[in-house]
């Protein structure tokens, strides 16, 4: 598809592979991540096998280097955590392993947010590396003789980032001048993808509220000597999803879109003190739910079967956010 045939696709319903395809850019997250995980040796194999009476050859074993319970670790994995969830609230899924797909007109708000995060993540790093000492006298007193000096770097630094890039998922404008009918095969292929992806988004959505509903008619109905928690994130989850699916949309199910709406009106100006305090509107919005529950569940099981996406695999201690 030219860039002159992709701003001719007219922004309506009739054409959601292609509206995503004109208004989306792929975005990569990857990270830089110290492996704290090492297998033991054959001779410590060796030992181990000695000390219960068995193989060495048929046992797999290995050893964690730090306490990754350690506070300014911790720190570390929950940043990472936080930076996945992130990009995966932002965007959509893709066929590609490791891209999704950001509305361009997301982007700076997006980088924004991500140099942020990578601030961040120098600053856990660096409050590591001040209590490193620390944590490697831990690690040799749990250890014992399987700890090893030379397993551990001299200092806790460049060990950890967060990286982001955005990869042409087109074919390139070269490949027309080069080979016009090798050209119109990719895109033909991308147009494919872009319709996949659709799918994609489709399935992502519908298995979200259907998760988001369930859970919270579940906490709302309450058996005659039960009692359930009933949290406000329950609602609070709900809301942020009407807000991401109306930035999202790609606007290729009227089904879905009709569910959501409804879903959104059913909890539309209710508060979570009024449904502990009120048992009728509990009784009432719950059984709204429940009709909405059972029509995502039949849209789940007529969904097609997604194609299985085999990860590449990853080296020298990098590791890609998972895109799925």
């Amino acid at each position: 598809m030219s860039q002159v045939a992709a701003a001719s696709i007219p922004l309506d319903n009739n054409h959601p592979a292609e509206r995503l395809r004109r208004i989306a850019a792929a975005v990569r997250v990857h990270f830089t991540w110290w492996g704290v995980r090492r297998a033991l040796t054959a001779q410590q194999k060796e030992e181990i096998g000695v000390a219960c009476a068995a193989d060495s050859r048929l046992l797999t074993a290995g050893k964690k280097l730090v306490d990754v319970r350690h506070e300014a670790f911790r720190r570390l994995t929950s940043l990472r955590t936080r930076i996945g969830q992130f990009w995966r609230s932002v965007t959509l899924p893709y066929v590609e392993p490791g891209i999704r797909l950001i509305k361009q007109s997301g982007i700076d708000a997006f980088v924004h947010q991500m140099e942020g995060f990578r601030e961040e993540l120098t600053e856990a790093e660096g409050d590591l590396n001040a209590v490193y000492d620390q944590v490697k006298a831990d690690a040799r007193n749990r250890l014992g003789r399987l700890y090893d000096a030379a397993d551990y770097p001299p200092e806790i630094r460049g060990l950890f980032a967060v990286d982001f890039d955005f990869p042409s998922v087109e074919p390139p404008n070269y490949l027309l001048q080069l080979n016009p009918e090798i050209y119109a095969e990719e895109q033909a292929r991308v147009a494919r993808r872009f319709e996949e992806a659709v799918q994609l988004a489709e399935q992502a959505f519908i298995g979200e509220l259907a998760r988001l509903v369930s859970h919270l008619t579940e906490r709302l109905t309450a058996g005659p000597d039960e009692k359930k928690v009933f949290r406000d994130s329950a609602i609070a989850n709900l809301t942020e999803y009407f807000a991401r699916f109306r930035d999202l949309n790609v606007r290729s199910n009227a089904q879905l879109d009709q569910l959501v709406e409804q879903a959104q009106q059913i909890v539309r100006g209710v508060a979570p003190q009024e449904l502990r305090d009120n048992a009728g509107l509990r009784q009432h919005v719950a059984t709204q739910l429940a009709a909405v529950q059972a029509t995502l569940d039949g849209m789940l099981v007529d969904q097609p079967r997604r194609r299985i996406i085999r990860s590449r695999p990853v080296a020298n201690g990098d590791s890609h956010a998972n895109g799925d």
